[in-house]
């Protein structure tokens, strides 16, 4: 249904654009290129690239991407979307393949542009075949393997450098955004990428004659149209009958595990996903304001019985736990899969509950249907302290150790101070779930202020709440283990219920690689103190 909303042609077009070099109105057409001599129907075998001189032109968009250029429409709405605007991306839609590159990439920043980085890789990488990743990696020598695409270069590059593990000494031949004043044009500069291999090849002692080429049977025109397929002298063709055989990489082949990405969008937005978002978007917005109103109005039993009925559900896995008793309150820790997990552990206990976060916007803060959140200020003395009050007059405390939140099957490093708080009632694991249908309740970069709109908004969404076994901490206090002991032991409980892989990673991590800084955040006024 997609293809008849979108032609194949349109995406042709786009590529031919791209392969040839058209980089704005009235450019005169380059002279035609000589064509690869010997043509072979499979794909490169191990022997033909075993030789040291021998150099091997990967086609990224038509051998190694399972969609053969059939989702280049996708890639650049996505860069529209999450580095632009809704706007934006509509424009483009509108008007594709027309202005594909002026409409994504016109007046971006340059120095603020991480789609490349942050939300494109997640997508690319669910998109290789594993069968075309191993007969790249057959080549004798890594860094004689150049990685050619048609799409501009801050798309396709730290993907292929981070995730795909392509090696420094390797190129990758796509071409380059032209800047103006620190901003992209959406007009691309004609990549050298024949006179930069020709270059590579004779410094290790090949020639011509030494570079093959490699794509696949649908996208062999396309290639055969690029600057790399004249210096080609053998091209691999994979034949149709042995593509269809080919899979996409499992998540456990990934060369570099993706554990972070960024971006509003939890689907791939192709072109008929693209026209429902934008149908959606007007009730989505509607939807979301009348769900907080009612999460807000209404008790725990009313409201979530009549947010069922819009799409927002949640499901018990397991029993709950005994009701927490004397002075002394309980302690959850659970994983942090959006900002509202304390908010769903709170509707499964039926109660109200007390949630701490070392960062929340104060829209979401004000939002909060389970009241004021406490903020911590990563001063482990001064949250200890404040957490302790909370426990010790009753009330029950969910923490999230991880500190951000991690959208794939992984856990953060877990911090271990809410271990030394248990007590003699321990600590509570709490494994969370959650489903997205459409928008993501999380980002690293965008504004924190709208995460709850946006997860409301969502067509369809479940989250759905484990608890555990509790944890004895009291031989922590007791000096008997140590509480980072006791917070691994916790991480690896929620991950064996869930399904996930344990991690050291924290939340300097995760901002460090989407933001590009450390994600610290300013204390908190002393109007937050606890009494």
């Amino acid at each position: 249904m997609a293809k008849k909303m979108l032609p194949a042609a349109a995406n042709e077009l786009l590529s031919a654009l791209l392969h040839t070099g058209t980089t704005a109105p009235g450019r005169p057409p380059r002279a035609a290129r000589s064509s690869p001599s010997v043509v072979h129907r499979c794909a490169p075998p191990a022997a033909r690239l075993a030789g040291a001189g021998t150099t091997l032109v990967v086609d990224v968009d038509g051998a190694l991407l399972l969609s053969r250029r059939s989702l280049f429409f996708a890639y650049f709405m996505l860069v529209a979307l999450e580095a632009g605007s809704f706007l934006r991306g509509l424009a483009l839609l509108l008007l594709y393949p027309a202005i594909a590159l002026l409409g994504a990439f016109c007046g971006l920043r340059v120095g603020t542009f991480r789609a490349g980085r942050a939300v494109l890789p997640r997508w690319l990488l669910e998109d290789v075949a594993a069968e075309a990743l191993e007969a790249a990696r057959r080549a004798g020598d890594p860094a004689r393997v150049v990685w050619a695409s048609a799409m501009p270069r801050v798309m396709v590059e730290p993907f292929l450098r981070e995730y795909l593990q392509v090696p420094a000494a390797a190129a990758v031949a796509a071409r380059e955004m032209k800047t103006v004043w620190g901003f992209y044009t959406g007009l691309m500069d004609y990549c050298a990428a024949t006179s930069s291999v020709l270059t590579k090849n004779a410094a290790a002692g090949g020639g011509v004659d030494d570079v093959v080429g490699f794509s696949a049977g649908g996208s062999m025109a396309e290639f055969l149209r690029s600057p790399l397929a004249s210096i080609c002298k053998e091209l691999y063709v994979a034949s149709p009958e042995e593509q269809s055989k080919w899979r996409r990489l499992p998540r456990r082949d990934y060369p570099n595990p993706l554990v972070f990405h960024d971006g509003r969008l939890a689907f791939l937005p192709t072109p008929l996903g693209a026209v429902v978002m934008f149908m959606w978007l007007p009730l989505g917005a509607v939807l979301s304001v009348a769900r907080l109103a009612v999460a807000m109005a209404l008790p725990y039993r009313y409201a979530t019985a009549l947010l069922a009925a819009t799409g927002k559900s949640w499901r018990l896995r397991g029993a709950l736990p005994l009701d927490s008793c004397g002075a002394s309150g309980q302690l959850y820790a659970c994983n942090h899969r959006t900002l509202i997990d304390p908010v769903y552990v709170s509707i499964a206990l039926d109660r109200q509950v007390r949630a701490v976060s070392y960062s929340l916007s104060r829209v979401s803060d004000m939002l909060s249907p389970i009241g004021r959140t406490v903020h911590l200020a990563r001063d482990r003395a001064r949250d200890g302290a404040a957490m302790a009050r909370l426990l010790g007059r009753g009330d029950s405390v969910v923490v999230c150790p991880e500190g951000t939140t991690c959208r794939e099957p992984y856990l953060l490093r877990f911090s271990p101070l809410f271990a030394e708080l248990g007590g003699e009632r321990g600590v509570v694991p709490v494994a969370l779930a959650v489903e997205n249908s459409m928008f993501y309740g999380t980002t690293a970069s965008g504004w924190k202020g709208v995460d709850p709109f946006y997860y409301l908004s969502n067509p369809r969404m479940c989250y759905t709440v484990e608890f555990l076994g509790r944890v004895d901490t009291a031989t922590v206090g007791e000096g008997k283990a140590a509480s980072t002991d006791v917070a691994n032991r916790v991480q690896r409980l929620i991950a064996a219920a869930l399904g996930y892989e344990c991690t050291m990673l924290t939340r300097k991590d995760r901002y460090l690689m989407l933001v590009g800084n450390d994600g610290a955040v300013a204390a908190p006024p002393p109007r937050r103190q606890v009494r």
